[in-house]
């Protein structure tokens, strides 16, 4: 009698949903759009311009709106009594932490001082290169928070490790953006950078929708319950998330259309030192992971954040430092054109080199 065994059910390969997986399509619309409205409507765009939030403080107040609809949302995912549990399996956390705060602001300071002072001193003039650098130490000094759970869940990274390391990482980078930025960006170049001006962009980026998302997510589920939070409301604002990204990124290329389109080789060079830098750091948290026996579920998050750029933060506070036109701006626009594609690599190689680590166990 012939037996026959059925193949073994695979399950489907998972991908991004249709706004994530085609991120550099929308980018580039916006950036077109941007680019048309700036160019034609300069007016307006200048009165957009000196809109700040509050005299002084040159934080722009439409990007401010903007950003705080795409991140209050994405705060309020994240449950920060996690971090309790930051005790159980302290490696992989620990080499996270390393990577993002100890190596990667200071080796994209080196890398991006190389290239643009040196390797592409023949295309980049010395104020050129040192905007430049500035707008990717800002890159690499705000470690990513929202797309590090879809990077996770494309490599099935440990979602509640994932969770806890986005949380701590938010709440170090209260106390050591603004230090971290000023001394670099400084030690770099010769741009000198008001730590006021860095405060308020801490303040409005970081703490505002920080705060904002801690006290939503606490009141809602007291009042209607963790399901009805994190399956009927969450999804809502998906839309609003969306929206305010696609505008926000429209606004910052209006502000930047002279530049992007009299500097297209420069975009190009910029993007040279950013891609070195994020493969080094994903690399490197990767293997200290593989070292220190880590799981993969938790080794593979701690790569995407070390290699993934909170570039809403970092455009925003290039904006509040050195004005929306300026070469920083342009330097962390450039993270967002090279974001998406960079980040799949880095899963795909995650994903291939998975047997390199051992079965899921406490670490």
């Amino acid at each position: 009698m012939d037996i026959s065994v059925a193949p073994p059910i695979q399950a489907p390969a998972k991908r991004l949903d249709v706004f994530a997986r085609f991120l550099p399509l929308w980018v580039g619309l916006c950036m077109i759009a941007g680019v048309l409205v700036g160019r034609e409507l300069p007016g307006v765009v200048a009165g957009l311009r000196r809109m700040e939030l509050g005299n002084g403080s040159q934080v722009n107040a439409p990007i401010a709106a903007l950003i705080w609809l795409m991140i209050i949302p994405m705060m309020m995912k994240v449950d920060f009594t996690a971090i309790r549990n930051v005790g159980r399996r302290p490696r992989g956390l620990l080499v996270t932490l390393f990577v993002n705060w100890l190596v990667k602001p200071f080796s994209m300071a080196l890398i991006a001082w190389l290239f643009f002072r040196h390797i592409f001193a023949a295309w980049i003039g010395p104020a050129q290169a040192d905007q430049y650098t500035a707008g990717a130490i800002i890159l690499a000094a705000a470690p990513c928070t929202a797309m590090v759970f879809v990077w996770s869940s494309l490599t099935d990274g440990d979602p509640a490790y994932t969770l806890v390391q986005v949380s701590l990482n938010d709440l170090i980078m209260l106390v050591v953006f603004a230090p971290i930025v000023r001394f670099l960006v400084s030690s770099a170049s010769s741009l000198s950078v008001p730590f006021i001006v860095l405060l308020y962009s801490v303040v409005a980026f970081i703490v505002i929708p920080l705060s904002a998302g801690v006290i939503l997510r606490a009141w809602l589920i007291r009042r209607h319950g963790k399901e009805w939070f994190e399956k009927v409301l969450l999804p809502r604002f998906a839309p609003v998330t969306t929206l305010a990204l696609l505008a926000t990124l429209v606004l910052i290329f209006a502000f930047q259309a002279d530049n992007v389109t009299s500097k297209f080789i420069d975009v190009v060079l910029i993007a040279v030192p950013i891609l070195i830098q994020v493969y080094f750091n994903a690399s490197l948290a990767y293997g200290l992971m593989h070292i220190f026996e880590v799981e993969h579920a938790i080794a593979a998050p701690g790569a995407l954040i070390g290699a993934s750029n909170f570039f809403e933060l970092a455009v925003a506070t290039a904006i509040a430092l050195f004005g929306p036109g300026s070469g920083a701006a342009l330097a962390t626009v450039v993270g967002v054109l090279v974001e998406v594609p960079v980040m799949l690599s880095v899963c795909a190689a995650c994903n291939r080199t998975r047997g390199w680590f051992p079965a899921a166990r406490t670490a």
